[in-house]
């Protein structure tokens, strides 16, 4: 049976990827361009036959061709950021798939990425096996994750007056409840998230083969916490979470 809120999810995606388009890609993100980029170049190095899952407008993917990848493969499910991919080239390939059901052979691949991916996508499961499916034994998944303590529901930035002195701080919500809501990433921009606690992707890994080597939650970079004086409270609260994990 079709779920309309995947369709709802897609539709929107389709619509707002210019959000995503001008202000996360091509130079414009700090926390791209100072920290998830380099970790990704670091990943991947060495990797012959690399799948970027959610390739967006193909950023990672670019970045892994230049590594000396023989085979680069972006699939995303939005027509609108595949085009941006094609038109920016690079040398990856792109094809429109979302993650639950992939167009690959068993054991495709020796490495496979998936960046600011999986808090979007509902069918995580699915996802993740085929992830696992489409690795050759041996081969990594580069798992990068908004942290799920930013995701909890009624989690938020709260400024404080009322306490003496006033206090800044992040509040976190129920973590353990998995929730998906549309949010307002600007004004009139709703995109779909989806919160779930760490072990819930942990223990789905560890189903599919798929072993943790390398956990990383990263400080905010400095050029993030320079967008506004505020952030530099927010200085020990992790915004990005890596997974490195194996197939066994």
């Amino acid at each position: 049976m079709n779920d309309p809120m995947a369709s709802v999810g897609d539709d929107l995606w389709e619509t707002h990827a210019s959000w995503w388009i001008d202000g996360f890609t091509d130079g414009a993100d700090p926390e791209y361009e100072e920290q998830i980029l380099p970790m990704a170049r670091a990943e991947l190095a060495g990797a012959n036959r690399i799948l970027d899952v959610g390739c967006g407008d193909g950023q990672i993917s670019r970045l892994a061709v230049t590594l000396g990848a023989a085979t680069v493969i972006g699939i995303d499910p939005t027509w609108n950021q595949l085009t941006v991919a094609q038109e920016r080239g690079g040398g990856a390939f792109y094809a429109r798939s979302g993650a639950a059901a992939m167009p690959f052979p068993d054991g495709a691949f020796d490495a496979v990425v998936a960046c600011l991916v999986f808090e979007h996508i509902r069918d995580v499961d699915e996802a993740i096996a085929e992830v696992a499916r489409v690795l050759a034994p041996g081969g990594r998944f580069c798992f990068f994750l908004n942290h799920p303590l930013l995701q909890a529901p009624n989690s938020g930035w709260i400024d404080d007056q009322i306490l003496d002195p006033p206090e800044q701080y992040w509040r976190i919500g129920p973590y353990l409840t998995e929730d998906e809501s549309l949010q307002e990433v600007e004004k009139d921009v709703f995109i779909p998230f989806i919160h779930r606690p760490l072990s819930r992707y942990i223990n789905a890994l560890a189903d599919n083969g798929l072993l943790l080597e390398q956990m990383v939650e990263p400080p905010p970079p400095p050029g993030f916490l320079a967008r506004a004086d505020e952030y530099e409270a927010a200085a020990t609260i992790p915004r990005l979470l890596y997974l490195r994990t194996r197939k066994r």
